[in-house]
């Protein structure tokens, strides 16, 4: 969740650090121009006022005076002013003869920005805002004003000036915002870490411990986590949900365990009182021979129900155990049982360690091995082996029977269920739903799967280490 989390957080803080800084960028590189045009406003007045003093009528229009001192100066101050800053500036006449310029091979084009700026000084309008010049363009600053002698506009002073100081300057103040706009990232992204790591934190020890009751461990509950006030209270109902559901299973174990136990007497009564009126009944009666099979049934599901419930409720104790060794004495212990039916047993079964119960994988072990040797028929063979499988060590058992069906897989293990097809053999339907019980109290496991030709696959797992809580 917190990947899904945080990067929305971030997008959303990045969004509006763009939305504050792009408008603060281009106000930078405005005030930055408008700067330089005020400045170069200012500089073509004062030349516009020098200019006004140097014409005069005459017979063909405005001329020049070689001789004309105020000629010279303004001269000299817009040579001057072209060596010190390197900005072009010129005064033309209306005619667009220069009156002077700087440099002196400078003139007015027949078009663009410069020509734009004369005609609109002639018009007795300076210059106020020119096309902006960002960083990345190799652009010029125009600058007009109009000399006005008598009311009438004369002549105008032009500027033309570079702008790799003024984008320069733009670039600073960008880079400023630029390192300002990633300080406030980073810590926008440490605020985020920090955020979603408070609201998701209950939200994980709720998950963690719902995996642990998932698994078996029903005594787990969410501890304190800080967070917000509402999964501080949806902690608390869970643990509450926990509690009342560790109590109705906890009745139920005790229910069938009493159920079990106190059946056991009445049943037992019940099958004397049989075999007495077996007595006295000729020899060889099938009724009573079904009643006593019936009754016998009867009294093994009783014991696998009460098995069941022990092992439901009792608390593995686990150690290191050789499972090579103990799925080895359970197979010889099999053996004759499985000669008897005429089924052969092969076992491989190397030394090799794993974290279990001895006594709860002797039982589930026994469990399965009679399973595989129930449904096996004469003349077939029952494997055992036992291998280390990454982090845990698997006792796998296959048989040649029958074997079961995908719908008939998804079922097997479940309590009191038996395939249609295996009525007529001897079982309660419980011995899997035991064994499954005692391997999940271990951190162990079960599974079912096809062997081909035919047959059943049943691999059992436990952990070639014990976990913190179990150590």
């Amino acid at each position: 969740m917190s990947t899904r989390l945080l990067p929305l957080l971030i997008v959303l803080m990045a969004a509006v650090l763009l939305a504050l800084g792009v408008p603060l960028a281009v106000s930078v590189a405005r005030a930055q121009q408008q700067k330089v045009v005020v400045d170069r406003i200012d500089d073509t007045a004062r030349f516009a006022a020098l200019a006004q003093f140097v014409t005069e009528d005459g017979p063909g229009g405005p001329r020049r005076t070689s001789t004309d001192e105020r000629l010279e100066t303004l001269q000299t101050e817009l040579t001057s002013y072209y060596e010190v800053y390197g900005i072009k500036v010129g005064v033309f006449y209306r005619n667009q003869i220069p009156m002077a310029n700087a440099p002196t091979t400078w003139f007015l084009p027949r078009t663009g920005e410069v020509r734009g700026s004369f005609d609109e000084a002639l018009l007795s309008r300076r210059s106020h805002d020119p096309a902006q010049v960002w960083p990345w363009q190799d652009g010029r600053v125009v600058v007009a004003s109009p000399v006005i002698r008598d009311g009438d506009v004369v002549a105008a002073v032009v500027t033309e000036s570079p702008t790799d100081s003024m984008r320069l300057s733009t670039l600073r103040g960008w880079l400023v915002i630029g390192a300002g706009e990633f300080a406030a990232m980073l810590l926008a992204v440490g605020a985020a870490l920090r955020l979603t790591g408070w609201v998701l934190r209950p939200v994980r020890v709720l998950d963690a411990t719902t995996h642990d009751i998932a698994t078996g461990r029903l005594k787990s509950r969410v501890a304190p986590a800080g967070g917000p006030p509402e999964l501080r209270r949806l902690a608390g109902s869970f643990n509450e949900m926990a509690d009342h559901v560790e109590d109705v299973l906890e009745q139920q174990r005790a229910f069938v365990a009493d159920a079990s136990h106190q059946l056991r007497n009445p049943l037992a009564a019940l099958l004397l009182r049989i075999e007495l009126l077996a007595l006295e009944l000729p020899e060889g009666n099938e009724e009573i021979a079904s009643v006593r099979t019936e009754g016998k049934r009867l009294a093994r599901v009783l014991d696998d129900l009460l098995d069941l419930a022990l092992a439901e409720h009792s608390q593995a104790d686990l150690e290191v155990t050789d499972v090579g060794a103990l799925t080895a004495e359970r197979v010889a212990a099999w053996a004759p049982t499985a000669e008897a039916k005429g089924v052969r047993l092969v076992g491989d079964c190397p030394p090799t360690t794993g974290w279990a119960d001895p006594v709860t994988l002797s039982s589930a072990l026994d469990a399965v091995i009679d399973n595989a040797v129930k449904f096996t028929p004469p003349d077939e063979t029952v494997r055992i082996e036992v291998a280390p499988a990454g982090d845990a060590v698997t006792v796998v058992v296959t048989d040649n029977g029958p074997g079961l069906t995908d719908e008939e897989l998804a079922r097997v293990g479940d309590r009191l269920w038996r395939s249609g097809r295996h009525q007529n053999i001897n079982g309660s339907g419980l011995g899997l739903s035991i064994c499954r019980a005692l391997l999940a109290a271990g951190d162990g496991s079960i599974s079912f799967g096809h062997h081909e030709p035919h047959g059943l696959e049943v691999t059992v797992r436990v952990p070639r280490t014990g976990t913190p809580d179990r150590t």
